[in-house]
């Protein structure tokens, strides 16, 4: 089932139909950035070709055509991840959406700066800048979640008498990552939001930028206050982003910027925002890269979130279990593929994650050498950089024979 899902759908991406140094194309980089079908390629082409106008701004045909299909957009992505159409915001990605709440959040925090912020070393730099930012900004501090790179994170990790001994005063919010971009760890936020609602009093929220895209979400489930996630990694393409916002937290914060789209009345001296979304969607907004999101949500739809995990998984386990029968490799975070999304990060002994990089590109394997944007993590696991695998729907294992074969074309080079 697994090598069958890869190979039946690589005709649907026109990239896989190119070569990379002569080689077949492994793309083990979906992690970073996934690669578009031609059904989402197609229905930007024809939105901009045939309805393409500034929605919101006129009567004429056109601009009732861009904005239906920007209000069409924001529903599916709605739906897809089980929030109310009106709880979505679309943004450039998930840095814009974590940065937007970490400038609107303070406003409705507890004005004690002793409550810190509750953050774990395992987030991209997406979800720990803009929260260290915004401590420096209100004078907090950042409260740090213990955790062992080789298990999820939960409440039992909120509740550890490490974070709560260091701090003067329970949390004023909790931000993290549902899986992480580096070990693919699948973290516990339904157990961590629960813990942090009644025992912190405080909001919640999650970067999904590695979950959305691989794993069935349903926001009112996870019981987060917002969740931010990217269209580039789910298939879409790149410059547009969500962040849900739960209902009521839409009247209560204020908006990130100003200017035209998102207000209701503009006088010489004040001005008052529009409801909804579009409080937080200044200026125009991008409805091709909107329509083309929601084009990848059908096409994931179509192939069911169930399965796209189960093909991952087992791609998971098939790459775990070839790196374990390579000499000097080591792997990082969990030790098989439970609770892991399709991402993998190990090194080879005495060679750099670059040069590894540079010998798998040889041989037609794209993936990502460096720290990921994680560099606290990499600290945590004692190491400068890593080299990282990621598997998406269209992966199969061809791939896996071609990571195996230039990793052993990388030993051979270096001697390791």
């Amino acid at each position: 089932m697994s090598n069958a899902l890869g190979k039946s759908i690589r005709k649907d991406f026109p990239i896989f139909s190119r070569h990379v140094n002569g080689k077949r194309l492994a793309y083990l980089d979906s992690a970073a950035t996934s690669q578009k079908p031609k059904i989402v390629l197609n229905a930007m082409d024809e939105y901009y070709t045939h309805h393409n106008g500034n929605p919101g701004r006129g009567v004429s045909t056109l601009t009732a055509e861009a904005q239906e299909a920007f209000e069409k957009a924001r529903k599916r992505v709605a739906k897809f991840i089980g929030a109310k159409e009106d709880e979505i915001i679309f943004t450039r990605n998930t840095t814009e959406s974590l940065n937007l709440l970490s400038y609107v959040l303070p406003s409705v925090l507890s004005s004690d700066p002793g409550r810190p912020i509750a953050i774990s070393k395992m987030e991209h730099h997406s979800n720990f800048v803009p929260w260290q930012q915004m401590a420096l900004r209100t004078k907090r501090k950042l409260g740090f979640i213990p955790f062992k790179t080789d298990e999820a994170i939960s409440d039992k990790n909120l509740a550890a008498p490490a974070l709560s001994s260091s701090q003067p005063a329970p949390p004023a919010m909790l931000t993290i990552a549902h899986a992480s971009n580096v070990l693919g760890t699948v973290n516990d936020v339904r157990g961590m939001a629960n813990f942090a609602h009644d025992e912190w009093k405080c909001p919640v929220v999650v970067d999904a930028a590695q979950s959305a895209p691989h794993m069935r979400i349903d926001v009112k489930n996870l019981g987060c206050d917002f969740l931010a996630f990217s269209g580039h990694k789910m298939l879409g393409p790149m410059g547009i982003g969500v962040l849900y916002m739960k209902e009521e937290w839409m009247e209560r914060l204020p908006p990130f910027m100003s200017g035209g789209g998102q207000i209701s009345k503009v006088e010489d001296n004040s001005s008052a925002w529009a409801d909804g979304p579009a409080k937080f969607e200044a200026g125009t907004q991008d409805v091709g890269a909107a329509v083309g999101l929601a084009k990848a949500v059908q096409y994931i739809e179509n192939i069911g979130m169930d399965n796209i995990r189960s093909h991952e998984k087992k791609l998971v386990e098939k790459t775990l279990g070839m790196l374990s029968g390579i000499k000097g490799i080591e792997v990082y975070g969990l030790s098989s593929s439970d609770n892991r999304v399709g991402v993998i990060s190990f090194n080879v002994n005495g060679v750099h994650a670059h040069d590894v990089s540079t010998i798998l590109d040889r041989h037609g394997v794209e993936v990502r050498a460096g720290h990921h944007c994680a560099q606290p993590l990499m600290r945590e696991l004692g190491v400068a950089s890593t080299t990282r695998v990621s598997f998406y729907l269209y992966n199969d294992e061809d791939d896996i024979n071609a990571l195996h074969d230039a990793l052993l074309d990388v030993k051979k080079i270096f001697g390791a």
